[in-house]
Parts: structure tokens; C-alpha cells; sequence
């Protein structure tokens, strides 16, 4: 097992309990600031004596004391719906059977001329509108994905929407022309909320100012359609946020928790398929080549475990980011978790005693779109009025790896 967590406000927000010391970042880690400044100032070539420094040791660390704040979304779907009803036509189910177990109704799939990248496109443009941020002053764009267009990686690329279908860099297709940085993150359903862990280290320990986090995900082609147990789970979907560097006191990303566990790993996969012996090997035993392409199975999930993973975990990490951001429960105004199942939601909001009310979901119109899903959620919840700005969020994403985390934020 590997995890990882840390406290990113270098000020204390309004609504803390206690005070904390402030936080810099030197480089690529996280340290207390007068301390570690005062330690690095004095460093000497004789130790002992702090007179004895030379020119490059004398110049001040290079520290930065920048917040980020969370300032523009956008949300993107496929323009067909299978509810269902059209679902139990193809498989042995019924609207009652799902919608008791999962809370799912709908979902939106992937089909004609669209493609995954477009609806990252289409999301990533909103999210910049939103936050009146031109393309141009893009610092980074991460892509969390475990479905991307092409085998590379998703983020570097888009796909147009005419005939030809020629693949185009992603800056390209939203206007960016001094060719940010971008690459794809791969943490399934975790995959946005370690987005938002990563763009806030990118902005405190490198300068950069914004940074561009787009969830997508197309599930539906890694879906076996005759499992019933797991065909009525999934719809693709995109959703894009910008984070901004801000002063300190205005900083938005309060705290963060992620884990990782492989040994549950076997419980929610989706590997390369394994070749037969015979189309591994000649008919005198020798090996062949060149090998036969490669492909990934469908999906593969344990749902009974799955669900007691997440019921477990995620309660457990909100309360740990919530210690590291000197909050209480009282002071969250939305829970927002990974749309997977309402059972799920129901449970996490349960243990940790929010009411319904504070709690988003939008389960039952998409199903579970993966890394989209905590963005898509957030979307529409702020267009829709429902969030406003200066609220406190509580996020928490969970999923293959077997992969979890927690992040307080506010909006806005």
C-alpha cells in the first residue's frame, strides 16, 4: 500500500479552527517556511560558521507563496441517452431493478461522429469562459483519463469533427498558442481529484498560474453490454475546471488525502486480454513473431467488494483532510462525491452525518462516468445556482487502483 497527503494553504482560511503555521514550497516539497528558510539562509561550507558562505549559497531560496482557487467549469455529454428501459431490451433487466440498486435512469453514450476528446474540448472551452481566461495564458492542461483517443495519451491531442477525423493538438482545438505542457493522468475513477492535487502542486512549487484539469472518460467501450451486472453502470461523459494562482489569503485548496492500495486491484480492472497458448507458440513450440495485437478486456468488477471499499475508505479520508484543514463537518456546505452508485453516497453522507440536502449527486441522468463524474457534478451544480461562490466543498473520488482521495476546496 502507498498513500500520500498534505496540507496546501500557506494562509488559514476563515472558517479554521485553529491556527496553523504557514506553509512554503521549496522545490517539489512542502516545509514549515521560517524554519526551513532560516536553515537554508545559514547554510554554510564550514559548519558552524555562518559567516563562511558562498555566492550561490547566499542567494535566497527560490520560494513560492501562491494559493489557487478553483474559478471556471464546464461540463460536456454525448448526445445519446439510453435509459433504462431501452437497456433491459438488450440485456435481462428492468428500470426497477436499477434504479433501486444503483439510483441510475440514464446515461449518455459515445456513438456517431463523436469522440472522447471532443467533449473534452467542448468542457475545457466553458471552463475558460467561465473564468474569462484566455487559451493563450493556459499554463498546463491535464487530461484524467483511462480511456484516451489514442494510445499516447489524450491530453497533447484532439480530434477535429469533420470528415476526416485528423487528429490536432487539444491547444489547438481551444485556441492555445505557446503549446502548454500536457499530459494525461491515469487513475480511473480517483482521476480528477488527483488532477486537482497535481494542478495545485504545479502552481505552487513551478509559478504556473492556470492550469486546466478535464475529466473524460468513454467506459462504454470497455463495457460488456450482457452484463447486466455492470452494462448498467457506466456512461461517458467530460468535465473541465481552471485552477488560478491567487494570493495566499484567497487560497481555495484547502487540504488533500490519496491513497492507493494494489491489492484490490483484482476487484475492479480491466486488463489486456491474454493470448492462447496456441497463438502464443508455433506448432514445433517455438515462439512466434511478431505477436498478435493487443487488446483490453471489458471491465471486470466486484461490485459487493467495491462497495465496501468505498463505504470504508472515503469517510476515512474526508475526516483526514478535514483534520489537515482545521475544519469541522459543520463548516462543509456540499458533499461531493465520485458518482457511482447512491447507495454509496447515501452510506459515505450517513457516516459522516450530512444531511441530503448538502449533498450533490447527478447519478441518476449520467451513471458513472469515471473521472468526469466529480466535475460534471460541480458543473452543474454551480450553473444551476445550487453552488455559489465562497462555498466549502468536500470531494472525494474512488475506484481502480484500487485508488482514493479527498480534497477540501472552496468555490470560487
Amino acid at each position: 500500500m502507498a498513500n500520500a497527503s498534505g496540507l496546501f494553504t500557506p494562509s488559514v482560511p476563515i472558517l479554521r479552527r485553529r491556527v496553523q503555521p504557514p506553509i512554503q514550497i521549496y522545490r517539489s516539497g512542502f516545509c514549515s517556511s521560517e524554519r526551513m528558510f532560516k536553515r537554508l539562509l545559514c547554510s554554510s561550507t564550514i559548519a558552524g560558521d555562518e559567516k563562511s558562505v558562498s555566492r550561490s549559497e547566499s542567494r535566497p531560496p527560490r520560494f513560492v507563496s501562491k494559493g489557487c482557487k478553483l474559478v471556471g467549469c464546464g461540463s460536456a455529454v454525448p448526445t445519446l441517452q439510453i435509459s433504462n428501459v431501452e437497456l433491459s431490451k438488450i440485456v435481462e433487466t428492468s428500470d426497477e431493478w436499477i434504479s433501486t440498486r444503483t439510483g441510475i435512469r440514464n446515461r449518455r453514450v459515445l456513438s456517431g461522429k463523436e469522440s472522447l476528446n471532443d467533449l473534452a474540448v467542448e468542457a475545457a472551452r466553458k471552463a475558460l469562459q467561465m473564468a474569462e481566461v484566455e487559451p493563450d495564458d493556459v499554463d498546463l492542461i491535464l487530461m484524467c483519463t483511462s480511456t484516451p483517443e489514442d494510445l499516447f495519451g489524450g491530453a497533447p491531442q484532439g480530434q477535429a469533427s469533420d470528415s476526416s477525423f485528423a487528429l490536432v493538438l487539444i491547444q489547438k482545438a481551444l485556441g492555445c498558442k505557446n503549446n502548454p505542457l500536457s499530459y494525461d493522468i491515469t487513475a480511473a475513477c480517483s482521476g480528477f481529484l488527483l488532477g486537482l492535487v497535481s494542478a495545485g502542486s504545479h502552481i505552487r512549487g513551478t509559478g504556473f498560474r492556470n492550469v486546466l484539469v478535464i475529466g473524460a472518460d468513454a467506459l462504454s467501450r470497455f463495457v460488456d453490454w450482457t452484463d447486466r451486472g455492470s452494462c448498467i453502470l457506466f456512461g461517458d461523459a467530460a468535465g473541465a475546471v481552471l485552477l488560478q494562482a491567487c494570493d495566499s489569503e484567497e487560497d481555495g485548496l484547502f487540504s488533500f488525502d490519496v491513497h492507493s492500495d494494489g491489492e484490490g486491484g483484482r476487484h475492479l480492472k480491466a486488463g489486456i486480454r491474454s493470448n492462447e497458448t496456441e497463438d502464443v507458440l508455433g506448432s514445433n513450440g517455438s515462439v512466434l513473431f511478431p505477436p498478435q495485437r493487443s487488446s483490453y478486456s471489458c471491465i471486470h468488477m466486484n461490485g459487493k467488494e467495491v462497495f465496501r471499499f468505498a463505504v470504508r475508505v472515503v469517510p476515512q479520508s474526508i475526516e483526514s483532510a478535514m483534520v489537515k484543514a482545521g475544519l469541522t463537518m459543520s463548516s462543509i456546505d456540499w458533499l461531493l462525491l465520485h458518482q457511482a452508485n447512491q447507495r454509496i453516497i447515501d452510506a459515505v453522507a450517513t457516516r459522516l452525518d450530512i444531511p441530503s440536502e448538502r449533498v450533490i449527486s447527478n447519478l441518476a441522468n449520467y451513471g458513472n462516468t469515471s473521472a468526469a463524474s466529480i466535475p460534471l457534478a460541480l458543473d452543474e451544480a454551480v450553473r444551476s445556482g445550487k453552488v455559489k461562490s465562497g462555498d466549502t466543498i468536500a470531494a472525494a473520488g474512488f475506484g481502480a487502483g484500487l485508488t482514493w482521495g479527498s480534497a477540501i476546496l472552496r468555490w470560487g
